[in-house]
């Protein structure tokens, strides 16, 4: 990947939509959001990998998804512990087995991931004057994608701290800050759209055909977080391994979308390659 090129640049040099790893490539033993997890979706040829960011109790940002703590950690929250204690502990693995995996600092995961792939910054609004501090600080605001839902106050903090990093709306079903972030100079890059049936207003063929001539990018979500919070009209990895993948992966080929994240990246991968 060529981070003196734009993002836009890339994904049309490619030809194929780009592929999330979410929060690295993990499973058995591995946790998410481990640097294991990190190095295991950069050999698996991700472009981009996602991961979620948390603050301790004295400011020290970690990767690691906040709320998910009574699951991988077996402790309070992490936003409730200072960062030596945070050091202390250790991720369990799927069957809730400890493991000798760390929680890495954000710092540390910039480190591994400088050059090699698009760095996509879940969590951004919980800290975006911190966490836009540490982005630049390591250098990687070429490979970075931060992500927020939009309101006044996220794009007071965008202009202040943030306004050149690529920034990407996440918009549920309906479109309500694209035209306003563009006439404010914020850098962005397309947007992260979410919806439960295929008549949201984000997929019709008119809203991606307008936001493709802006030159903006289209991201989608096949991951399952809950099945009962459907955020891609059911076209999700599971219908794709166990049913038919066309429906799944091959409809959000197909409907335009330039970004796909997922938790299966090799079978997303061989897919792509063979359809």
């Amino acid at each position: 990947m060529d981070f003196n090129k734009s993002i836009l640049e890339n994904r049309k040099i490619k030809g194929a939509p780009f592929l999330v790893a979410h929060r690295g490539v993990c499973g058995a033993n591995v946790p998410c959001n481990s640097i294991t997890a990190f190095k295991t979706a950069i050999n698996q040829g991700a472009d981009i990998i996602e991961l979620d960011v948390a603050r301790s109790k004295d400011g020290e940002l970690f990767v690691f998804h906040p709320g998910m703590e009574h699951v991988f950690l077996k402790s309070k929250p992490i936003s409730e512990l200072d960062s030596s204690e945070v050091r202390k502990l250790r991720l369990y693995n799927q069957d809730s087995v400890i493991t000798s995996y760390y929680v890495p600092t954000l710092k540390e995961v910039f480190e591994l991931l400088k050059d090699k792939v698009y760095i996509n910054v879940d969590k951004f609004w919980t800290d975006i004057e911190g966490i836009s501090k540490v982005i630049y600080e390591c250098g990687v605001e070429k490979q970075v994608i931060v992500k927020s839902y939009v309101d006044e106050n996220c794009i007071n903090l965008l202009k202040t701290h943030a306004k050149g990093l690529m920034f990407m709306p996440l918009y549920w079903g309906k479109d309500n800050a694209t035209d306003r972030l563009i006439s404010e100079g914020i850098n962005i890059i397309g947007a992260e759209i979410l919806f439960n049936t295929e008549e949201c207003e984000c997929v019709s063929d008119e809203y991606m055909e307008s936001m493709h001539s802006k030159g903006l990018l289209l991201w989608a979500n096949s991951i399952i977080y809950n099945e009962a919070d459907v955020i891609s009209a059911h076209h999700t990895d599971d219908i794709s391994l166990g049913d038919n993948p066309q429906k799944g992966w091959g409809w959000l080929i197909d409907k335009g979308f330039d970004i796909i994240q997922t938790d299966w990246l090799l079978m997303l991968k061989d897919y792509i390659q063979n359809r």
